[in-house]
């Protein structure tokens, strides 16, 4: 038998509101009803329409149906009903007054139809059912990846209520962060996840870390780097310069003739881990906003010098 997915008729998400609920199926009852549609399908289309809005209007029946869609569809499409599922709010007991419910899909019939026996209440006692897995994100500073650190983090478990309805409830864990995390790693915490059915045991709460953006410094794989400007001189004659790094700062020896674009590469200055990253300096010459008389004289002296250079050789011009 297959699913039917009584919220992509409406057009609705499964957090619609009533009223977004009841909206939706108003407009959509005008546009397939016979009397008005000229579509082939339109006799389908305005049944399908009552059938999705007799279940989604009534919150009873709208909670099984919730539960039958997160443990009864397939991934192909398909649909099994979980075992010892019953519904307690079959139309054999009333309450289906704007529709003929005879008209409806053997889906609605097998689950809220007339066979069903009142008081089932959904999922029988037996039905064992692991919880679902959870997948969060926490944002993390360079700081707080290199060094490691405890975080909260807050999201969503759906559980089932006394009477076996599926809601949703917050929950808050305190989470130790290792040093060294990257960018799009997982962090598994087996059991925290959404509980199970029956006596089930719990899924898993998986944390994917992303990091924010720095002022400084940049993340590629285990490596950090840097962009650090020198001056022209320093380029030229070579220096010694302080660099940051994360969390702290180290001096850095600039060879001789070094241009923009030039790498230098600052062992273990990575991110920590099994596999330590390294941090990645690149000069780029900078000049002063502005220059007095006697140092343009010089660069007019340094031009003079070495009027033989032509910096854009390799490009032919």
């Amino acid at each position: 038998m297959d699913f039917k997915d009584y919220y992509a008729v409406l057009g609705v998400s499964e957090s619609a509101s009533p009223e977004d609920i009841k909206k939706s199926y108003r407009k959509l009852a005008r546009k397939y009803h016979p009397d008005v549609s000229k579509e082939d399908s339109a006799d389908d289309m305005f049944k399908n329409v009552g059938e999705a809005y007799e279940v989604l209007k009534d919150p009873e029946k709208r909670t099984e149906y919730d539960q039958l869609r997160k443990y009864g569809a397939q991934p192909d499409g398909s649909f099994q009903p979980p075992p010892g599922w019953q519904s307690e709010s079959g139309f054999g007991r009333g309450g289906y007054t704007e529709a003929d419910a005879s008209k409806f899909s053997d889906f609605f019939e097998q689950m809220f139809g007339r066979g069903q026996q009142p008081g089932g209440g959904g999922f029988r006692q037996n039905i064992r059912v692991r919880g679902e897995d959870i997948h969060a994100r926490l944002a993390l500073f360079l700081e707080e990846a290199y060094n490691g650190c405890d975080k909260q983090v807050s999201f969503a478990v759906h559980d089932a209520d006394a009477r076996g309805r599926v809601v949703a409830r917050q929950k808050t864990l305190k989470v130790k962060i290792p040093a060294g995390m990257r960018e799009g790693q997982h962090i598994r915490l087996k059991g925290q996840g959404s509980p199970g059915v029956g006596g089930a045991s719990a899924g898993d709460l998986f944390i994917e870390v992303e990091l924010a953006p720095h002022p400084q410094f940049t993340v590629e794989g285990n490596d950090v780097l840097i962009t650090v400007p020198i001056s022209p001189w320093e380029g030229a004659l070579g220096a010694s310069i302080a660099v940051p790094v994360v969390g702290g700062k180290v001096s850095v020896k600039v060879p001789k003739g070094s241009s923009s674009g030039r790498k230098l590469r600052l062992k273990g200055k990575g991110l920590p881990g099994k596999h330590v990253g390294d941090q990645i300096v690149i000069l780029q010459v900078t000049l002063p906003e502005a220059h007095s008389e006697q140092a343009l004289a010089i660069y007019q002296q340094l031009a003079d010098v070495e009027k033989d250079f032509n910096p854009r050789a390799k490009l032919h011009v």
